[in-house]
């Protein structure tokens, strides 16, 4: 089976072709498809992820899996949030991102604690949008740490692990990520969907 995954982020891709794997499923990054970009402008996560599931699916004619996911931070009222990968700006680098976030963290008294958050929608052709999420728990650490993983993994740390999620390794943080336990939940509708090709 076919499935189209709404990114154009080669960190998502990749976690998610790891996490797939054995699942039957020939997973195809939306530029492989052809699958036009997608604005993210909803409000939500879920307001981004369906949107980017439910156009893919309709211009590909493929099932397609769609997320959108960010970091809250509690001392930042719950920011950078839906505004996680643009934090510093349209277009921004990690690096950009990552120093934003820890300018506007200093000062503030610790430990900072945060969490990733994730939303998925699958949806595919006569069938309704299906979702699932998932969570991780941590606290960011001001100064970087590790060479894995994209986005704010350097800062984000596993107070279980006394790690930050770019010190894991792959199988450790697909094990412990918000993005791999949203996928083992919508893992069953995936594997529902296999009269597709």
């Amino acid at each position: 089976m076919k499935l189209v995954v709404a990114t154009r982020n080669p960190g998502k891709l990749r976690e998610i072709r790891r996490i797939l794997e054995g699942a039957a499923v020939e997973v195809v990054s939306a530029a492989d498809a052809g699958a036009p970009e997608v604005v993210e402008d909803g409000d939500t996560f879920e307001a981004n992820a369906r949107k980017k599931a439910e156009v893919i699916c309709g211009t590909t004619g493929l099932p397609a899996l769609a997320d959108d996911s960010g970091l809250e931070v509690d001392a930042l009222g719950g920011a950078p949030g839906v505004f996680s990968a643009r934090f510093a700006g349209e277009g921004a680098t990690d690096a950009a991102n990552n120093a934003l976030l820890v300018e506007r963290l200093r000062g503030r008294g610790g430990p900072w604690t945060a969490r990733y958050r994730v939303v998925m929608a699958l949806a595919a052709p006569g069938s309704p949008t299906v979702f699932s999420e998932g969570t991780a728990e941590g606290a960011i650490v001001a100064s970087p740490r590790g060479a894995g993983g994209f986005g704010y993994d350097p800062h984000f740390l596993d107070p279980e692990l006394g790690r930050t999620f770019a010190e894991l390794s792959h199988a450790e943080k697909d094990a412990r990520s918000h993005r791999g336990r949203a996928l083992r939940a919508i893992l069953p509708a995936i594997r529902a969907l296999g009269g597709w090709c």
